[in-house]
Order: C-alpha cells, then structure tokens, then sequence
C-alpha cells in the first residue's frame, strides 16, 4: 500500500483530531479504566488459548489450529484500535497523523475480514467434520489445514486494499475533525473536498459482499450440520456436536449482529452516537467474549487450559526458588 506520498494528495490536512466520546474529564478517566481491563482481559484470555493450542498434543486438529489463528487474530485486532484509543482518553489533543489514520484504517478492516473468512473456515471444517467424518481425516490433512489458514491471512488482507488506497488519495483540505474514535471510512469520506462516489460505492460492495457473503456460507454450513446432528443415534453425541457448533454460532451471531448494523445499513449515519458505540462493541467486546465462549463450551479446551494454568503456576515456582537461592 502506498502510503509514503500521501503528503501530496492530502492537501493542507497532515493530522486528523479523534474526537472519540465527548464528555467530562472524570468520565473520560472512568472509560479509560473500563477499557484498559477489557484489553487486558483480551489479551489474557486469546493469548491462553493460543498457549493451550501450542502446548496440548491433543489440539492439535484441524478444528483447534483455526481457534489458534482466530485468538491470534483477535490479539491483533484489538491492538489495531484500543491503544491509541486509551491513550486519548487521557490527552486533550487527541490527533493521529495522516499516514497512521490510514494505516489503521487498512488494518482494522483488513483483520476484521480476515475474522470473516476465519469463522466461515471454521464453519466449514465442522461441516465437513460432523456431515462427511469418513472423509474429513483424508481431506482435512495438515497440508491442506496449512493452506487453508494462510488463505484466510492473505484474502483478508488484500480483500479491503482498493479501497483503502482511494479513500488515501482523496483530497482533504480540512476541517480535519473525524466524529469517531477510530479513522473508519465513512468519516473519513465525509472529510474529503471531492465528490467520491466511487471511493464510496467500492468501499460500500466490499464491505457488504464480505459481511453477507460469509455469513451466507456459515449460515448454510451450520444449516447442513443441524439436519445432520438430528440424525446421529447417540445422544451423547448429538450433545457434544451441538456444544461445539453452539460456540462457533455464538460467536457468529455476536459478530455479524454488529457490524451488519454498521457497515450493510444503507442509511447509517456516521455522525450519531450509535456508529460509535457499534464499533468499540465489536472491536473490544466481541474479542473479550469469544475466548470465553471457546472455552466454557468446550471441555477439551477447558482441559488444555488447565494445564496451561498449571504449568504456568510451576514456572513461576521454579522462578521464585531459583531467585530466593540467588
């Protein structure tokens, strides 16, 4: 993405102000706080699954190599947003530059598609696994797991690149004041000089198709597992996939309910509280709940999490002894 020359095409605006949630100084320290455990917590619990993935032999499946992924996508989406967002809950001058606005443009939506094509792979592979068992083991090798993953990287992340580069090169003359507390595209097109309908019109597609398209697929995917989990004559059986496709919808419904408000509504506005408040729930909220959703769902990574806990409470032992002898 080139970004280096934007200097030219941006007129006289070099900076832009993040005017975030406009209240008291108190308020903005008690948000400040609220968030700060809400990242925290984030990071805690994504970063616990990823470990559990890494260390249990027994994760080490088709199924639990994408939740590896997907924790590890979550600890980069919240840190494309939540830091400078605490930060300016504490400073009065709340400005990004004009290359770093951009920057996190690109990535906050590259990594919220890159979710998109993560929960229709894990929808995918739970299809595949409960409809086609027979098969799954031969299909779903570690080869075609591998690649599987790197395309969800690789899509997600040139799927919103045309439009970041047009909404860059746009000229922004000033004021410089985005109604937000992250550089989304609606205000930052709101802030343009020119007319751009076709900044307007690609970002609107791409984001729509990305939204809808992949939650069809899972829709159907999950559609498909239902008719088939009715089927199966075991009881304890039908309770384990119905657990394990719970969480994955749980997820799904919690994700998709909130940016199809923002980013598939065609009459959303863009200078209301609501956009503001939609977005800090699905960038901060949604990515403390999935690990927890995971995991208290899922006895196997219940399982693995504790001896993550444990192993974890060994090294700190071993630590500390090795220090008091010092």
């Amino acid at each position: 993405m080139n970004i280096s020359g934007l200097g030219s095409s941006s007129g006289s605006v070099s900076e832009f102000i993040l005017l975030g949630f406009p209240c008291s100084r108190e308020i903005q320290v008690v948000l400040f706080v609220f968030s700060s455990i809400i990242y925290l917590l984030t990071l805690m619990g994504n970063g616990a699954i990823i470990c559990a993935v890494c260390w249990d032999q027994h994760l080490h499946t088709p199924m639990y190599i994408l939740l590896g992924n997907f924790a590890f996508l979550e600890i980069w989406y919240v840190n494309s947003t939540v830091p400078n967002t605490l930060v300016n809950f504490l400073v009065r001058t709340k400005s990004i530059s004009f290359t770093g606005c951009f920057l996190q443009l690109y990535f906050f939506f590259s990594m919220g598609s890159t979710e998109c094509f993560f929960l229709s792979a894990m929808a995918f592979d739970r299809y595949f696994a409960i409809c086609h068992p027979l098969h799954y083991a031969i299909v779903m090798t570690g080869q075609h797991c591998f690649n599987l993953v790197v395309s969800c990287w690789v899509c997600g992340f040139l799927w919103y690149l045309v439009p970041v580069i047009l909404i860059s090169q746009l000229p922004f003359c000033g004021p410089n004041v985005i109604n937000h507390f992250v550089c989304d595209s609606g205000p930052l097109l709101t802030l343009s000089c020119a007319s751009a309908p076709m900044s307007k019109l690609t970002s609107y597609t791409l984001s729509s198709l990305i939204i809808l398209l992949s939650f069809l697929f899972i829709l159907i995917s999950y559609a498909l597992v239902l008719l088939a989990v009715l089927q199966l004559p075991s009881a304890s059986s039908r309770h384990k996939a119905f657990s394990t496709c719970g969480s994955h919808l749980a997820v799904v419904l919690l994700f998709y309910g909130t940016i199809m408000v923002m980013h598939v509504s065609p009459g959303s506005s863009h200078s209301t509280l609501m956009p503001k408040i939609m977005t800090l729930f699905y960038a901060m909220v949604t990515t403390l709940f999935n690990p927890l959703i995971y995991s208290l769902r899922n006895k196997e990574m219940k399982s693995a999490l504790w001896k993550v806990q444990e192993k974890f409470k060994i090294s700190l032992n071993t630590f500390g002894s090795r220090s008091r002898s010092v």
